[in-house]
């Protein structure tokens, strides 16, 4: 939780916590502030969703695939981009430096402890 949604949220529990020992419980107050933060969730995740899309409309199956398991699985090394994937470990290490000199993906290491996780741009 940030700190705007902090304020708020602690707002909105003292309004209701001051009604609920009442015989008219002021729930109001409580339901807003969640379903105000649930509808942000929702925007931002809709964002999230049409970044991605358009990422994976410009990238090769394969490129759109290693960026989707980078952010799976927090890190991806080449072997198990192979196993994911199915693909020639020769593809998919032409696809992880392209995506990395384009800033898509963020490597890490060298040689067999090369490890690459998904940019935040």
């Amino acid at each position: 939780m940030d700190e705007q949604n902090k304020g708020g949220y602690y707002i909105a529990l003292r309004q209701t916590q001051g009604t609920v020992r009442t015989d008219s419980a002021n729930w109001q107050p409580w339901v807003v502030f969640f379903l105000s933060s649930l509808a942000s969730q929702v925007k931002r995740l809709a964002e999230k969703v049409d970044r991605e899309k358009m990422l994976s409309q410009r990238l090769p199956k394969l490129s759109a695939d290693l960026v989707a398991l980078a952010r799976e699985h927090d890190r991806l090394t080449t072997v198990q981009a192979t196993q994911q994937t199915g693909a020639k470990r020769a593809s998919i290490k032409a696809h992880l430096a392209k995506l990395a000199k384009d800033s898509h993906l963020v490597k890490h290491g060298v040689g067999r402890g090369t490890w690459y996780v998904a940019s935040s741009h």
